[in-house]
């Protein structure tokens, strides 16, 4: 208390001084003694500081007129030598002139390379192609990719325009690899390898192919033999080498060889088009890239635009088409140029989705004028396919966000004339009837000796897919949110069949398929499951079909239809052996009826061991609905009811014994 108040006081008297404070006008300004030395030299520090800082920037003034002199001087230097380049007829002012009459100095040489080195190796377990040291083909994975590798050079820049593998040890692939051969253009470089085996399945129309295009070993090329092979097509023989295999058990020797080809003038590779947007785009491909055909013919090229034909009615042209595309570009070509052609394709509504940053399925893409969007790649192996059609998917949604669905084909796909018509005539059913899961052009029993009748629909638990409509309502609510992580390595089709997924609703499909499969190459496809399961699949090749009965196919009268079919139908003679061929007649109207042993809706043991005798799909069980299947034999159609599984199991007589078909005894 008394420091506060002797503070105050003291504050008081400090106040009442201030009040009479007069200042001194002749008083000096207080400069403290640290500054007191420097005062006397400020006003020259001032002026040497404005001098310095002039002259820095002058200097820095200079400097960036030089950047900006020497900058001008390389551009024009790069563009007169681009230029020259480019010109033929003064190539040699870029060469220096050494060799001129006149003798112009000796500029520096710029020349493009007059020659390529190649090196190729073939053996049992590798392959590898040298391109001016560079490696463009290198496969080592074991017991991987079996079969000739084939590079195709551009004879005038020595760059790869096509890279294939062809398992000619497997059925079919040699067919595969005369066509291919026969689609490249002439002057093109080819270089063949082998590793492992590629003889067995080489017949002698591709031998003779080879033969004629130069090769002087092919005849001879036995079991396990290595081989390599360098050719001009349409000229003569690089260089060839092959390593004889000395027994059934052995394979062949490494050999190598290499070669040096003198390159030609990029003009005379160039077709002389006539200039419009539609040649630009042909242009560029045939430059880049290599293996189809008649496209980059120089007299008489194929369409690559197509006149729209009309689709009448058309129910389905506000729905966008997706394309699931990978890096197998000759089946995506195939594919697209089939699409563009039926009643009803709309190439504003078609987008090729592709799965990783490949080049020339956008290029095929582009060639078309077509909308092609390609993925960053997630997952691996099966996850990686359910992520591409996701994201796919997801993304055609957002890019037409007023469309309620979404029709979806995969690049190994033909597809019918009558493609479009099909969807056109039953998308409203998916719009009507919520027991509806998609709708599906493709049978997976419609072989060509078990469906018959192109009007005819099915309903069936399976989700088919190859081809199918999507309702987005479905997509956005269900299957996006609940859609496999790419950890998961689920397929995606797979898990759409799930109950969990399905929810007990059907899928609409035709009798005989609007696709066909030709795809004997992929993830889960080679060429022997090709020839076995979907080489002989029918296939509906004419346009405009009225189908039958589109109204019958929702929930209530697709049950009527159904049993008034039972009703209607011979039943056979059940103590005959059902894979006898007198067990079914043969092409009757009336449908015939047969019931077999089915305890429970899973058991499916006597309907594995008839689609074998009937050849027909028998990996897994699909193509049913409740317990029951449709399909033709003989020419027949023909029911087949499990009992007690299905419900139409009542319409069966008391003396009819189920047909029961054990499974066969596994051989120890």
């Amino acid at each position: 208390m008394i420091e506060h108040l002797r503070f105050k006081l003291n504050f008081k008297f400090i106040d009442n001084c201030m009040d009479n404070w007069i200042p001194n006008t002749n008083a000096k300004p207080f400069i403290p003694k640290r500054l007191r030395n420097s005062t006397k030299s400020t006003s020259s520090g001032i002026t040497e500081f404005s001098k310095r800082k002039c002259i820095s920037k002058i200097f820095q003034g200079g400097i960036v007129v030089v950047l900006i002199v020497t900058i001008v001087i390389n551009i024009t230097f790069i563009l007169e030598t681009s230029r020259k380049m480019n010109d033929p007829q003064k190539m040699d002012e870029v060469n220096g002139g050494s060799t001129g009459k006149e003798g112009r100095g000796n500029a520096v040489e710029m020349t493009k390379p007059k020659f390529l080195s190649v090196e190729v190796q073939s053996s049992k377990t590798s392959v590898v192609v040298k391109v001016d040291e560079t490696v463009i083909i290198q496969d080592e994975e074991f017991e991987k990719n079996r079969g000739i590798h084939i590079a195709v050079l551009n004879q005038a820049t020595g760059s790869v325009m096509s890279k294939n593998i062809f398992d000619t040890y497997s059925q079919h692939e040699d067919e595969a690899l005369l066509s291919y051969l026969k689609k490249i253009s002439n002057g093109r470089i080819i270089v063949f390898t082998i590793k492992d085996e590629a003889s067995f399945h080489l017949k002698s129309e591709a031998r003779q192919y080879l033969k004629e295009m130069g090769s002087e070993k092919i005849e001879n090329l036995a079991f396990r033999d290595t081989w390599a092979f360098i050719v001009k097509k349409g000229g003569k023989k690089i260089a060839e080498t092959h390593g004889k295999s000395p027994a059934l058990d052995s394979w062949g020797e490494k050999v190598t060889i290499q070669a040096t080809i003198d390159l030609v003038n990029i003009k005379d590779t160039e077709c002389h088009w006539e200039e419009t947007k539609i040649n630009q785009r042909r242009q560029t491909f045939c430059n880049k890239v290599e293996g189809y055909g008649d496209i980059c013919s120089c007299t008489h090229p194929d369409p690559v635009v197509f006149p729209q034909k009309k689709l009448i009615p058309n129910n389905i042209g506000k729905v966008p088409i997706v394309i699931i595309a990978s890096d197998r570009p000759h089946y995506l070509f195939r594919m697209l140029k089939n699409l563009l052609q039926i009643p009803g394709a709309d190439p504003k509504m078609i987008t090729v989705f592709i799965d990783g940053y490949f080049d020339e399925p956008l290029q095929v893409t582009k060639l078309f004028g077509l909308r092609g969007i390609q993925h960053t790649p997630l997952g691996v192996r099966n996850a990686r396919v359910s992520q591409h059609y996701k994201a796919s998917l997801t993304a055609t949604f957002n890019l037409y966000p007023e469309s309620k669905y979404a029709i979806i084909i995969e690049e190994d796909l033909d597809v019918s004339p009558d493609f479009l018509n099909y969807f056109s005539q039953t998308l409203h059913l998916l719009e009507e009837d919520e027991s509806l899961y998609c709708i599906s052009a493709w049978n997976d029993q419609g072989y060509n000796h078990s469906c018959k009748d192109e009007t005819l629909l099915y309903k069936v638990e399976t989700m088919p897919g190859l081809g199918w409509l999507l309702k987005r309502k479905l997509y956005k609510n269900e299957l996006e949110p609940q859609w496999p992580t790419p950890e998961k390595q689920w397929d995606w089709d797979m898990w759409m069949r799930t109950n969990m997924i399905r929810k007990d609703r059907e899928c609409i499909i035709p009798d005989i398929s609007r696709t066909y499969h030709f795809g004997s190459k992929g993830l889960n496809m080679n060429p022997y499951f090709q020839e076995v399961y979907f080489k002989k699949h029918s296939f509906l090749t004419k346009p405009n079909v009225k189908l039958k009965d589109v109204d019958r196919m929702k929930k209530d009268a697709y049950e009527e239809l159904i049993v008034e079919l039972i009703k209607s139908s011979a039943i056979l003679d059940h103590t005959l052996d059902p894979c006898k061929e007198n067990f079914i007649p043969h092409n009757q109207l009336e449908p015939h009826l047969m019931y077999i042993s089915m305890n429970i809706s899973t058991d499916y043991v006597t309907w594995k061991q008839l689609a074998k005798c009937y050849h027909l799909w028998d990996l897994d069980v699909r193509g049913f609905h409740k317990s029951m299947w449709r399909l033709f034999i003989n020419g027949t159609p023909v029911m087949m009811v499990g009992v007690p599984a299905s419900p139409y199991r009542v319409y069966k007589p008391e003396n009819i014994k189920p047909i029961y078909i054990p499974e066969p005894t596994k051989k120890t």
